[in-house]
């Protein structure tokens, strides 16, 4: 219950997200197609985890609907989202990664509908070949529930035959966690997994109110603490374990996230952390010379806006006024 895809049995403080979310999927249960629902919001809202929520639900529901969650970190183009949603309905068996051809895998795919399939297609703006998405958008049985930081840039982002078919679709928009909502998630999860006593409320307020909104960054606290605890054999928490964990948290999800950047995205990140700041004209070119396929400054300009997001770096001003610095807590992790 403290890892980033633990699903609780109740989402709480997310309820008005779920029922729209839901409403969207139910006619699903009725034999009729739903619409992509698209989900937007900063990290650590909610968004992973009220989508893989609503599609259990689903599930549960009824029994011949088919789910399966892709996360477009590890699954960036148009050849693994389709090996992963055939994995989903057990289709890979006979299929070879390196050699299948990818409109196979597509056929295969559309002549897989015997029943709905609603695919959850997470940190979908990951996505290197995003015209997968009309791939899924054309098949009728498929339902896309497409996750995202930004609404606005993902949509600019999109070629025009694709953005006339997704624009037209329900978003669900997700905010910052209040301070007293966080530590209600929090309590649910010590609750769950820790004896009584190990934590107090003063100190899950403690909690909440240094990860500012983001359940993720409370939930690795939490989790971080303890384990620091379990290791010192103490029986409770203190506000020492806590004001420790603080930092180590923060710098083993920058970590994660850094793991997860695509070859690409890891080579801006070296660059600019080589510099106290740079342009983006210095840093494109720094980046063709260290890669042997450099990507378009459009998709470079999409790499850089995702990293902000998960704040890795920081860019300031605009145009050629704009420059890129690895973000504060980012050089706070580097030097400690």
């Amino acid at each position: 219950m403290f890892q980033d895809t633990f699903v609780p049995e109740e989402v709480v403080h997310r309820n008005t997200e779920l029922t729209h979310l839901s409403g969207l999927l139910t006619p699903i249960l009725q034999g009729e197609p739903a619409e992509t629902a698209a989900i937007f919001g900063p990290t650590g809202v909610g968004k992973t985890c009220c989508a893989r929520y609503a599609v259990e639900q689903l599930h549960e529901n009824s029994f011949n609907v088919r789910t399966q969650y892709v996360n477009c970190w590890q699954d960036y183009n148009r050849y693994r989202v389709l090996y992963r949603l055939l994995e989903g309905l057990d289709r890979t068996l006979d299929i070879h990664r390196q050699s299948t051809p990818r409109d196979v895998l597509y056929d295969r795919l559309r002549d897989a509908n015997e029943d709905p399939y609603v695919v959850v297609l997470d940190e979908v703006d990951q996505l290197e070949e995003k015209d997968v998405l009309y791939d899924l958008y054309t098949l009728p049985h498929i339902t896309m529930i497409l996750v995202a930081n930004d609404e606005q840039e993902f949509y600019a982002n999109l070629g025009d035959r694709l953005y006339s078919r997704l624009t037209g679709n329900e978003r669900v928009l997700f905010e910052p966690y209040a301070l007293d909502e966080l530590v209600t998630i929090l309590d649910a999860r010590a609750n769950s997994g820790l004896a009584d006593g190990v934590v107090t409320r003063a100190q899950l307020e403690l909690i909440a109110d240094q990860a500012a909104g983001d359940a993720r960054i409370a939930i690795g606290i939490l989790r971080t603490a303890t384990r620091k605890a379990a290791r010192d054999n103490a029986e409770c928490l203190t506000t020492d374990l806590i004001e420790t964990a603080v930092p180590e948290t923060r710098a083993e999800l920058r970590q994660k996230t850094i793991d997860q950047l695509s070859h690409d995205q890891q080579v801006l990140y070296e660059i600019i952390a080589d510099h106290t700041e740079i342009t983006p004209g210095t840093l494109y070119e720094a980046y063709e010379q260290r890669c042997d396929d450099p990507k378009s400054r459009r998709s470079v300009r999409n790499y850089l806006g995702k990293m902000e997001h998960y704040h890795l770096i920081d860019a300031d001003g605009e145009k050629r006024a704009r420059v890129y610095r690895l973000s504060e807590s980012a050089i706070g992790a580097q030097n400690s």
